[in-house]
């Protein structure tokens, strides 16, 4: 990185303000809600008090190490500090999510005013999903797991109703690019309803909210291939929309938004810093196409970020030899940016992720898909939580028996060094 941006960073680091997970506890307590025992998903989303995060514990380069309740409940003290109260998981026929839930339950016994919430994910697929059987994958049936997944997803929120908020049926399980597994949105509604009519029963309280979890061209917002009946039968069902964006692989898929125009150049870090706010309206901009197609049918349904995030680290597509928008300061960048968008619209971003999970890309360890956390696996927080250390927030806290600290032992200069500049658009004459 040119001399130019690291002095320029000196002052920058100091203003940049990367307290998001604190940003609102200097507001006023009128947005603190009632008692928590009778908390629930309407009082929790969209409320800044109750910040979001998608959470995978995973320590290993295999998810068949599971965590246990003790390194489960270690991360909730860590996000706890951080100001989070609700966190994303995404299925439960791993033990992970029961532990997760029971880890939470003992933290409760240990400290009544501990609060941590669960948007509970099932997970959804196809027949013959990533090839099972040796048979293509039939998006038009669907797994014979599926039932499985449901019924014991019920299970649990009944076993723990004071954590389980929300229930999340298929995890990006619509959207067509996801060739390997997408149902068809006719059976994400038949679980809906059928969640929905366990809550008319009362098997399930009737303030628990059901939805899916999915990205935003699922929902309606990009291409007329989504709108179909299903799919709007499916919006009216849902308690609210669940919707991701990513900005970040958009670099790749349409560049057209991240490249900069001549006229904007002007030092690096300018550049850099109007790319990262271009992002941030791309991921507004995706909002609110799915907001318009839901208005479009009559509609009114609460949307909230299931999903969205940055990347740390890449060695293909959004790295040096790709769209070059991978690194700690744009990720920071970016988690300030949606944090600051989200928390003044009423919104709830669950932020992708919390914890780096080596598993997702077990054999390419520079991968993106491993670097999404705000912490690193042996409990390194990036730059997006730097402020929070110099706070103390962590003392007394570890991850893997390390302490959090900073990552690039706190040196700006250094952690400026592999900050990449997005490339510019030439004009031809």
């Amino acid at each position: 990185m040119k001399k130019s941006i690291e002095i320029v960073t000196c002052f920058f680091v100091i203003t940049l303000l990367f307290s998001c997970a604190n940003s609102d506890k200097n507001k006023s307590n009128e947005s603190i809600v009632k008692d928590k025992s009778n908390l629930n998903a309407k009082d929790i989303l969209g409320n800044p008090e109750y910040l979001a995060i998608s959470y995978g514990g995973y320590r290993t380069n295999s998810r068949d190490i599971q965590p246990t309740i003790k390194e489960l409940k270690e991360d909730m003290r860590i996000l706890s500090a951080m100001g989070i109260k609700m966190l994303r998981t995404y299925n439960v026929h791993y033990d992970h999510a029961e532990n997760l839930l029971e880890a939470i339950h003992q933290l409760n016994n240990e400290d009544s005013s501990f609060e941590m919430y669960v948007m509970l994910g099932i997970w959804i697929d196809c027949k013959n999903a990533f090839y099972r059987n040796g048979e293509h994958p039939d998006h038009n049936h669907e797994s014979e797991r599926n039932p499985v997944e449901v019924k014991t997803a019920v299970e649990l929120a009944k076993k723990y109703p004071d954590i389980v908020k929300v229930l999340a049926v298929g995890n990006e399980a619509m959207v067509k690019w996801a060739t390997e597994y997408y149902v068809q949105p006719g059976i994400i509604l038949k679980w809906v309803n059928h969640l929905q009519n366990l809550k008319k029963t009362g098997e399930l309280s009737k303030d628990l909210w059901i939805t899916s979890s999915d990205n935003f061209a699922s929902w309606g917002g990009h291409g007329e291939e989504y709108h179909v009946e299903d799919l709007n039968k499916l919006i009216k069902a849902v308690d609210y929309i669940s919707m991701h964006t990513y900005a970040y692989h958009d670099t790749h898929y349409t560049p057209d938004y991240w490249i900069n125009d001549d006229k904007e150049r002007s030092s690096d870090l300018e550049i850099i810093e109007a790319a990262m706010l271009r992002a941030k309206h791309y991921a507004m901009s995706q909002y609110q196409s799915v907001k318009s197609y839901i208005e479009s049918l009559n509609i009114t349904k609460p949307i909230h970020i299931g999903e969205s995030g940055w990347a740390s680290v890449s060695n293909g597509l959004y790295g040096a030899n790709g769209s070059k928008a991978t690194d700690e300061y744009k990720a920071a960048l970016y988690y300030k940016h949606i944090r600051d968008w989200t928390n003044k619209e009423g919104l709830s971003c669950f932020f992708f992720e919390a914890f780096d999970e080596n598993w997702k890309d077990g054999q390419n360890p520079l991968g993106s898909e491993n670097h999404f956390g705000l912490i690193t696996r042996d409990g390194q927080a990036k730059y997006a939580l730097w402020d929070l250390v110099d706070q103390g927030v962590f003392e007394g806290l570890t991850r893997n028996g390390n302490p959090i600290t900073k990552t690039y032992n706190g040196n700006v200069n250094d952690l400026m060094k592999d900050v990449l500049v997005p490339n510019i658009k030439t004009t031809v004459e």
